[in-house]
């Protein structure tokens, strides 16, 4: 067996027994959360209103992306895909955006979001400016919230991390619901001998893991008071792009990025 052959083996094992570990934690103690964040959604669904999602934070908005337009997941997802924290408008921009005071106000406004509606706001760490921002737009509009993040990671960082939102706060306490993805500082998990730092983040797997748990859990809640839940089938399904099309007629022009 070469090296190599060798190495991957162990990361193989080592990654899955890690992965595998957190969302086992997470499975066994955010049955409560989810499930309220799940009634929230599953009443707009029933009343045929938009779920809006917005992740700002580089990888945080694969979060974002991960429940928008994507086979299995509910069609009344508009997911907020603003370029500012994407990375692909590039990595240090994006980190710069996410804590840059008054961005996210910006955002929110241009979204239109108002009273009444549901917002989820999904972040590996639940620290950042914009993030914070944007809670406290919604909680000052009238906007009703789930958080998705991490307690102790925010809990754990200083209270002057560059990140901060400047009047400080963390996601969890500014919400609505919480899911608590309970993401480590650092977010890596493995440690390589000779390698002084760790690698290999779990919080994508964590952030997907709580999102998708919802967004089921909604479909449950939805399909047993006697609706119809519309879920995207996958274009590359047979079908996929006929289902799609039902959809399209009634989503397209109130989903903004569809």
């Amino acid at each position: 067996m070469s090296r190599a052959t060798q190495a991957a083996d162990s990361i193989l094992g080592r990654y899955f027994d890690a992965v595998v570990a957190h969302l086992t934690a997470l499975r066994d103690t955010s049955g409560d959360a989810v499930a309220r964040a799940a009634e929230l959604v599953a009443q707009k669904v029933m009343a045929d209103e938009l779920v809006y999602v917005y992740g700002p934070g580089g990888h945080s908005n694969l979060a974002t992306q991960e429940v928008f337009f994507r086979a299995g997941g509910l069609a009344n997802i508009s997911a907020i895909l603003d370029e500012g924290t994407l990375l692909s408008s590039g990595a240090m921009r994006s980190m710069a955006m996410e804590r840059t005071l008054g961005y996210a106000t910006v955002v929110m406004n241009d979204n239109g979001l108002r009273a009444g509606d549901l917002l989820i706001l999904v972040n590996a760490y639940g620290i950042n400016t914009a993030l914070i921002e944007a809670a406290r737009w919604c909680r000052d509009t009238g906007v009703t919230t789930i958080g998705v993040s991490s307690k102790i990671h925010a809990e754990d960082t200083a209270a002057d991390h560059p990140a901060r939102h400047p009047n400080g706060g963390n996601l969890h306490d500014l919400v609505d619901v919480h899911v608590d993805t309970q993401v480590p500082i650092g977010d890596a998990m493995l440690s390589i001998d000779n390698v002084g730092e760790r690698t290999s983040a779990v919080s994508t797997f964590a952030n997907a893991y709580a999102m998708n748990s919802i967004m089921a859990t909604a479909i449950t809640l939805v399909a047993d008071s006697g609706g119809d839940p519309s879920i995207w089938r996958s274009g590359n399904a047979p079908g996929g792009d006929a289902h799609m099309t039902t959809f399209l007629h009634r989503f397209r022009g109130r989903v903004r990025w569809l």
